[in-house]
């Protein structure tokens, strides 16, 4: 129980079914004070007594897990790293990974209780993984981490039904948490200011941000303040000769380089993803005509996708534009989630034509 809407009126359901339901609030951060304050995030001791009191009107037991340690090493310290690395993480997704699906998870079913549920949008089918009801709150995404072992001991109640009506739901219900405000941004960045945190984590690391021939337009402080696709806060000396706005095409850490260039230069169709896991299906024994989905609530793509021994390629379609290094691609049969895997590389549109057999 996060403190928020969904997880209380999840807990309140999951009761009403008949389940036998202990509350369990995450204390993610050694010092509370030091991630988010008010109704933002998930991480405050504001949460923590929202959570607790929505458990005494529904009449369950609450109990607080102490997982900061397991959270600063395994979210926190992969964000930084990933950045550093040059890619741009999914925390959300991390979490639910090796947090609330692993850590809470194993902890649950060795103390004897039968699955976590949470309040998560999604809905489990059949032993499969699909799409909420609800497009707009659709979190399949982020949990197409999880296999297929750990979706037979998850349950997403609220994920047949519309945001709207879970607050009604919730006000009906007496839960104070009916009109709070749902949380926004990276948890556990206390200010919202993303390029600031790292820059207190990662220190200096001035560099050149350059054209596609190599020309220098300006400089920047550290390749963790750019994301690919980005646009804004570029900080170049002169416009470009087309007079055409400038994006992030590509992102260097070693040399700390930062290559800027038109928005149609970051189409892409080929993608390369390592570490895939499969949520909806044994694997990808031969090429596979599917969806797949780039972002948190981003554009779905037709695609063909196939392995090669343990990685993931993807044709797309139709070009996808500003796809970044350390999202997760999550391939659909409709509404299923068939798998994931974590974007390590992307080809451009000239390799349109290409086969499973010459990626």
């Amino acid at each position: 129980m996060s403190g928020g809407v969904d997880s209380a009126t999840a807990a309140a359901r999951a009761v009403q079914a008949g389940h036998e339901v202990t509350g369990v609030h995450l204390a993610l951060s050694a010092n509370p004070k030091s991630y988010r304050t008010g109704a933002r995030g998930c991480c405050t001791l504001e949460d923590a007594r929202d959570a607790r009191r929505a458990a005494d009107v529904i009449g369950i037991p609450f109990y607080v897990w102490d997982m900061a340690e397991r959270f600063h090493r395994d979210v926190v310290e992969d964000f930084v790293a990933e950045y550093a690395a040059g890619r741009t993480p999914n925390p959300c997704l991390r979490c639910n990974e090796k947090i609330k699906f692993a850590a809470v998870l194993d902890r649950a079913l060795a103390l004897g209780f039968d699955a976590v549920a949470t309040g998560h949008y999604a809905r489990i089918i059949d032993g499969t993984l699909r799409r909420a009801a609800d497009p707009a709150k659709d979190q399949s995404y982020v949990l197409a981490v999880l296999t297929a072992q750990q979706l037979s001991h998850a349950m997403f109640p609220l994920g047949d039904t519309p945001k709207a009506q879970v607050r009604q739901e919730a006000a009906g219900r007496g839960l104070a948490v009916a009109d709070k405000p749902d949380s926004h941004d990276v948890c556990f960045i206390a200010d919202g200011d993303t390029s600031g945190f790292l820059a207190r984590h990662l220190g200096a690391a001035p560099g050149q941000i350059t054209d596609t021939e190599g020309t220098v337009l300006g400089e920047h402080d550290g390749t963790y303040g750019f994301t690919v696709g980005q646009r804004k806060g570029l900080r170049l000396g002169h416009p470009a000769a087309d007079g055409k706005p400038r994006y992030v095409l590509d992102i260097e850490p070693v040399s700390r380089t930062v290559t800027v260039g038109p928005a149609e230069a970051l189409d892409v169709t080929g993608i390369t993803a390592i570490r895939p896991v499969w949520t909806g299906c044994a694997g990808l024994a031969e090429p596979r005509d599917c969806l797949v989905q780039l972002r948190a609530h981003g554009e779905i793509y037709r695609c063909t996708a196939w392995l090669e021994d343990d990685t993931l390629r993807v044709h797309l379609n139709h070009p996808a534009r500003g796809v970044a290094k350390g999202q997760a691609a999550v391939l659909y049969d409709g509404d299923t989630v068939l798998g994931s895997a974590t974007i390590s590389d992307t080809a451009a549109p000239h390799l349109a034509g290409v086969s499973a057999e010459t990626f």
